[in-house]
């Protein structure tokens, strides 16, 4: 699968005194949606960690276009740019209820050894799921 999405909707928590999405939040928001993806594999951040394996962050880039406010029901669009190796790499595109474009962004995440700290290739499991 290379495509996946949620949806939910913003909290008052996550606003600023504005009442607009804080601008930090937008990075969970892509987790969320990174997370999403890997359970409709059928894996778990908890089960790769648990065997040796983590996921780190090492590039982040929003674009933002349009803010998302309090009670919003925002979607987080999550596509697999390309067949991971030691890396994995996400577009993403958040939406409100209008359809309308709220942020688009890209990650890239390094397959990393629990135990050594050193990339490691994609899990084989991970690589049989994915129709890339």
């Amino acid at each position: 699968m290379d495509y996946n999405q949620i949806s939910f909707r913003v909290r008052y928590g996550e606003t600023d005194q504005m009442g607009v999405v804080y601008h930090g939040n937008y990075a969970q928001y892509l987790e969320m949606g990174r997370v999403e993806w890997l359970r409709a594999l059928g894996f778990s951040y908890k089960k790769m960690e648990e065997e040796g394996v983590m996921l780190p962050v090492i590039s982040l880039q929003i674009n933002f276009k349009k803010s998302a406010v309090y009670d919003d029901l925002i979607r987080v669009v999550t596509i697999l740019k390309k067949r991971p190796s030691v890396k994995i790499e996400f577009d993403y595109k958040i939406y409100n209820e209008a359809d309308e474009v709220l942020i688009e962004a890209h990650t890239v995440l390094a397959f990393i050894n629990k135990t050594t700290k050193r990339p490691m290739k994609c899990p084989d499991a991970i690589l049989e799921k994915i129709k890339l």
